[in-house]
């Protein structure tokens, strides 16, 4: 956000203001709304069809900062708030996929694996994206985290659900 403000020639605040501070703020904790909408959700059409929409929605935002980034934050401030809304939205569904698609005597390791795999990535985003920020700049870097979702939404396809995605 504060980037944004900064490169944006009309901006009506500054990058360091409790405006800016309180809506970064709101991107990340809109995302504990995201989790109970998903477990609502899921419970009414399944877990791979949420996770599925969750992944689509997330992504598209990523790759929408591109086009937002920089401007007011009227247009930035809903993109980033959706993202967070459904970045977070499908978490607690993988590990409920992989409880129901292991067979019992491996769910232990199976959770371990997921929760160990999905640390690694984050931990490997959060490394990378700070010098690709520095050579291309952060609308370049939610293009490449929309990677993250597509590569989710190639995977979950492989399951095996009936539900169409609407």
């Amino acid at each position: 956000m504060a980037a944004s403000v900064a490169r944006d020639p009309h901006a009506l605040t500054a990058p360091s203001s409790p405006a800016v501070a309180v809506l970064s703020f709101g991107v990340i904790a809109v995302g504990g709304l995201g989790c109970i909408w998903g477990r609502l959700v899921a419970d009414r059409i399944g877990r791979a069809p949420l996770v599925t929409r969750a992944l689509v929605i997330s992504g598209a935002c990523c790759a929408l900062v591109d086009l937002a980034f920089g401007r007011s934050l009227w247009i930035l401030a809903p993109v980033a708030l959706v993202w967070g809304f459904f970045i977070i939205a499908d978490s607690a569904q993988f590990s409920v996929l992989v409880t129901e698609s292991v067979p019992p005597h491996a769910v232990g390791t199976a959770l371990t694996l997921q929760i160990s795999l999905g640390f690694l990535l984050t931990i490997g985003t959060i490394q990378v994206i700070p010098p690709l920020v520095r050579f291309a700049g952060w609308p370049w870097a939610f293009v490449l985290l929309a990677a993250g979702p597509l590569l989710g939404i190639l995977s979950i396809r492989r399951l095996n659900w009936t539900a169409p995605l609407q």
